[in-house]
């Protein structure tokens, strides 16, 4: 549920990559080229602009979080209150080799409207100098860039930090606004003088209007697990094989055995001791990989203040004492409810802890509260053991160097049949039972 990386914390830019970055928010920016075209030979106002933001504190959160909700695929790690936070606490930011370089576009809400203060689209865009908590792996591409002198850092990045979770990356209402957005970002991107552009996890008709756009298109797999309406755990474990279904059975009963007990707290009932200890064993499970944790406490006091109602934390406890816990991100949505496995630690080893902790009990969760889908995070066939299944995600990029625009296409057009017949593979190897 978390990506590890080597200890220490990467630094920010050098100042050569430092003044790359400053020309392309200072310089020739998307905004100046976006204003040059709407205007025109008479002094009519323009009724669209483009304006790079790098504090989204400059952005009221109300209209920010309603266009999120009006966008092709909108999720909790898109709001304004989660973004605004990774970067107020430091977690993705200059010094953490984030830099917030958000393109937004603004239209006039009326006609009387000469400033162009509807926020009408918006791409979460980072310009980077490593590739730290991405989740889609192009450390090869920065090896090869390296043994021929050539840098790829800062290269420009749109994702959420640290979150590989699919939403959309062109945040518009409508197809017009996406069009814009895309155009400028390759614009952009083009006259930055960085290596490279990358999309991660955009949903599928984004991503088909990337590879419409000529971006490099790349597919990775995650494991998703779906409820049908499931009447309880009993239930779900009916609709598996009988040996996946005796294993279940046996790590929980292993769990109970240890005197291990859970408690569930929805976001708004945890309060600050629950952080503390949280964010303890966030820290702690970092440190058992030889790790540094992407994210702190103070961020995750942050979000528990602000967006409660998308927040849920599962504790466990054995012998009075609290000794694991995992938090959980929830979209409630009727039409798209999902829960999302985010963070997980303990100060105990158990048999099958973690796995009680950070799939069955969140499992137990959706089935009660009639979720849709569970998302456990990044990669792992283990989930499939436990009735997750594969999905097909999508990343999107532009290489500005010609022969290594090349090379990776190559490359992915090599790879993008072995992921396809690694999803089949999976595929056949179903957990549940058949028919």
């Amino acid at each position: 549920m978390q990506q590890s990386r080597p200890s220490p914390h990467p630094t920010a830019a050098s100042a050569d990559a430092s003044a790359t970055t400053g020309d392309y928010t200072a310089g020739k920016t998307a905004g100046e080229t976006a204003d040059n075209a709407t205007s025109n030979d008479t002094e009519a106002p323009p009724t669209e602009r483009l304006r790079i933001v790098t504090d989204l504190a400059e952005i009221d959160a109300a209209a920010w979080d309603d266009l999120v909700g009006r966008s092709m695929q909108p999720t909790p790690f898109l709001k304004h209150a989660f973004l605004h936070a990774l970067h107020a606490t430091g977690c993705a930011a200059p010094d953490s080799g984030w830099t917030p370089q958000f393109l937004t576009l603004w239209r006039a809400a009326n006609t009387d409207d000469t400033a162009c203060s509807a926020l009408a689209g918006a791409v979460p865009l980072y310009a980077k100098m490593h590739s730290y908590g991405e989740y889609v792996f192009d450390w090869a591409w920065a090896n090869a860039y390296a043994e021929h002198g050539l840098a790829y850092y800062p290269k420009l990045l749109a994702a959420v930090p640290f979150t590989p979770v699919e939403g959309s990356r062109l945040i518009a209402a409508d197809p017009a606004a996406q069009s814009s957005l895309l155009e400028t970002l390759l614009d952009a991107a083009q006259r930055s003088g960085m290596s490279s552009l990358h999309l991660l996890y955009p949903p599928a008709a984004e991503a088909e209007r990337m590879a419409q756009a000529g971006m490099l298109m790349r597919q990775g797999v995650q494991f998703h697990w779906t409820n049908p309406g499931y009447a309880d755990f009993e239930a779900f474990l009916a609709s598996l094989e009988q040996k996946k279904r005796k294993n279940i059975r046996a790590e929980r009963r292993k769990v109970r055995e240890a005197g291990i007990t859970f408690r569930h707290l929805p976001g708004a009932t945890i309060n600050e001791t629950d952080w503390i200890f949280f964010e303890r064993c966030y820290r702690q499970t970092y440190r058992e990989h030889h790790s540094t944790p992407y994210l702190n406490l103070a961020f995750f006091q942050q979000i528990g203040a602000t967006m409660p109602e998308h927040l849920h934390m599962v504790v466990a406890q054995r012998e009075g004492r609290d000794i694991a816990a995992s938090l959980l991100v929830v979209d409630h949505a009727a039409e798209r409810s999902t829960l999302y496995g985010r963070y997980w630690g303990a100060l105990e080893h158990h048999p099958c802890l973690h796995f009680e902790t950070a799939y069955y009990q969140p499992l137990e969760f959706c089935i009660a509260a009639g979720i849709r889908t569970f998302e456990g995070g990044a990669q792992g066939e283990h989930k499939m053991a436990r009735g997750f299944l594969p999905v097909t995600t999508h990343s999107a990029h532009w290489l500005a160097h010609p022969d290594f625009a090349d090379a990776v296409e190559r490359f992915l057009a090599r790879e993008r049949p072995g992921v396809a017949a690694y999803v089949d593979e999976l595929n056949e190897r179903s957990p549940f039972r058949r028919s």
